[in-house]
């Protein structure tokens, strides 16, 4: 009988940091981190990225935060061209314990150098999931709709992210 005890006790040691609380609550920060990066088969095109963010939670539900973005490319031509953004999001989460679904908003600016950056402001709609690994470490995927302000032929594009993130 104390055998079985002991054997319950231990599982539920085991068992109380699998159902930690993995949810955001008011007052609380997160960062995120991502990078990214391609090139052709030989070496000569190649593009890195790195994107971070940081929020701040007003209510459990109520994100509000800014992004850094850097994209370096450099061609097979012969150029490189650096290009950023730096944009401010508003994010509605639902919580469902680990996974925290989200949709909001960004607005913003892009800059940089080279033949296919224009300096120009760009904003959209946004919206994806994290999953919580454990009480303060998350993944997610993102994607946004990004919509430039000066949008005379059809610039928009879809932006995607897949970031670890933490909170605090």
């Amino acid at each position: 009988m104390l055998r079985k005890l002991v054997l319950v006790a231990l599982f539920g040691l085991f068992l109380v940091p699998s159902i930690a609380s993995a949810q955001f609550d008011e007052g609380d920060w997160e960062m995120t981190l991502a990078g990214s990066g391609s090139s052709d088969d030989s070496f000569d095109s190649t593009v890195l990225g790195i994107d971070v963010s940081i929020g701040y939670f007003f209510n459990d539900n109520l994100e509000a935060g800014v992004r850094q973005g850097v994209a370096y490319a450099d061609t097979d031509a012969g150029g490189s061209d650096f290009q950023a953004d730096t944009t401010g999001f508003v994010d509605y989460h639902f919580d469902l314990d680990r996974w925290q679904p989200f949709v909001g908003a960004f607005i913003g600016v892009t800059y940089g150098d080279g033949n296919n950056n224009d300096d120009d402001g760009v904003y959209g709609p946004e919206g994806g999931v994290k999953y919580f690994v454990n009480s303060t470490t998350f993944i997610a995927a993102t994607v946004q709709y990004v919509v430039p302000f000066d949008d005379a032929d059809g610039d928009e594009f879809f932006g995607y992210s897949l970031p670890i993130g933490f909170k605090w």
